[in-house]
């Protein structure tokens, strides 16, 4: 690991001052169980490490209207255990599959949220993109792992994050302050596909943190969270499927579908949502959500099987919500 100057301020403000007046690379230092990791591997060489472990304003988990607040510093372990986070449904799903208890101890939500891809090639210095000559090492290369969709180039990686697709599908915002003030943006905003290797995979400027995620009320609301997994300890997820929907009778309706692992974003499905709404809850129309969801897939050489993973996440995922049991 490279030297780099250490601060931890008291306040979200000083935090982000800390982070404007350094030219060279920043980062900032939640649970610090992505970073630190990169910072061993020099993948992340920052010259400034500013840490939030002293903003007590970060931590827990608390009532926000008729919703909920995650503050930045809020650990897995701390959400499981919170009965406020308890109705939404979908969030203790994707939780409970963070199953090492170091990572739930240490890992932050928010953390979570901004992870870096899990890619091998950017996790061997290869770059986020993994070019070389100006071609992507990727199409060609150990792509097993790799994006199904969202993947016409130059960005092959996937969107590592546990937490993002229950989040999106839930209608929840981040706060993200700078030094100037604050802003809200829905966590689907907060995701970018980069287009060149100067782009990163998340919309943050260089000085902005995210202080908060803050998630409406869940009553009405039927959702899960679906995942594949090789292996269930430490592995991350082949594919993922979060869902939220409403009952109209007995119809489905406000029908959202987001899936993760298969894209460098977390992926929502307009044509699986289009396949739900106005639609009885059976498993047929599960299984035809399933099917919409990977309809325009692109599956490069090796990972071809990551669609049929995805169609049955979605479709369990749709069952789970609606009160099924599934395996």
């Amino acid at each position: 690991m490279r030297n780099f100057e250490y601060l931890a301020p008291s306040q979200v403000k000083a935090a982000a001052q800390a982070l404007s007046e350094n030219d060279g690379v920043t980062a900032v230092l939640a649970g610090g169980t992505d970073l630190l990791s990169l910072m061993k591997q020099r993948v992340s060489n920052p010259q400034r490490v500013v840490s939030l472990r002293n903003i007590t304003e970060l931590r827990g988990i608390s009532k926000e209207g008729r919703g909920i607040r995650i503050g930045a510093m809020a650990t897995v372990e701390d959400l499981l255990g919170s009965k406020l986070a308890a109705p939404y449904t979908s969030l203790t799903h994707a939780a409970m599959g963070i199953s090492s208890p170091q990572m739930r101890a240490m890992g932050t939500v928010v953390g979570d949220l901004l992870q870096r891809p899990r890619c091998w090639y950017y996790r061997n210095g290869h770059g986020l993109l993994a070019m070389h000559e100006g071609k992507s090492l990727v199409p060609n290369g150990e792509n097993r792992y790799h994006a199904i969709l969202g993947n016409k180039g130059p960005a092959y990686f996937v969107s590592a994050s546990s937490f993002a697709p229950a989040l999106i599908a839930l209608g929840a915002k981040v706060t993200v302050a700078n030094a100037e003030g604050e802003r809200q943006i829905p966590v689907e905003k907060l995701f970018q596909i980069p287009g060149s290797e100067g782009e990163r995979e998340n919309s943050l400027k260089p000085n902005e943190i995210v202080t908060e995620i803050v998630l409406p009320d869940a009553s009405g609301w039927k959702t899960a969270t679906y995942e594949v997994r090789q292996r269930r300890l430490m592995d991350w997820p082949l594919a993922v499927a979060s869902v939220a929907y409403k009952m109209s009778g007995n119809n489905i309706s406000d029908a959202r579908v987001v899936l993760g692992h298969v894209a460098p974003i977390p992926w929502r499905s307009s044509e699986a949502e289009t396949a739900l709404n106005g639609k009885g809850f059976n498993d047929g129309n599960a299984e035809a959500a399933g099917k919409a969801a990977v309809a325009v897939a692109t599956p490069l050489s090796q990972n071809t099987a990551k669609v049929q993973l995805a169609r049955i996440a979605v479709k369990r995922a749709v069952q789970l919500a609606g009160g099924k049991t599934v395996v």
